[in-house]
């Protein structure tokens, strides 16, 4: 058998850069963003910030935060018929 050339972020380009006017530093205030249990979130990748990362097939995928696990959020989010739930720091998340 072929073994797959390439890992996790291959053929992600699009997805991991930024804006060129929204480069620079983060505001502290997404990075210590508070959420509640139910609020409904969109999960969209800070490029910037490593920490927290999920995969990047639930890029823009919405979901509900179920609880918190140390500083990232638990994300219950529908890949087609199943439930899965993503730990997600909280600048990949996006209030909707």
């Amino acid at each position: 058998m072929v073994q797959r050339i390439g890992g996790k972020k291959r053929k992600a380009r699009h997805k991991l850069t930024k804006n060129v006017s929204l480069k620079g530093k983060i505001k502290i205030s997404e990075y210590l963003k508070q959420l509640n249990n139910g609020d409904k979130v969109q999960v969209l990748l800070e490029p910037a910030v490593h920490k927290g990362f999920y995969h990047l097939k639930y890029y823009g995928k919405r979901g509900i935060v179920e609880g918190k696990d140390g500083e990232c959020y638990k994300v219950l989010i529908k890949d087609f018929k199943k439930e899965k739930t993503l730990v997600v720091h909280p600048v990949h998340l996006k209030k909707v």
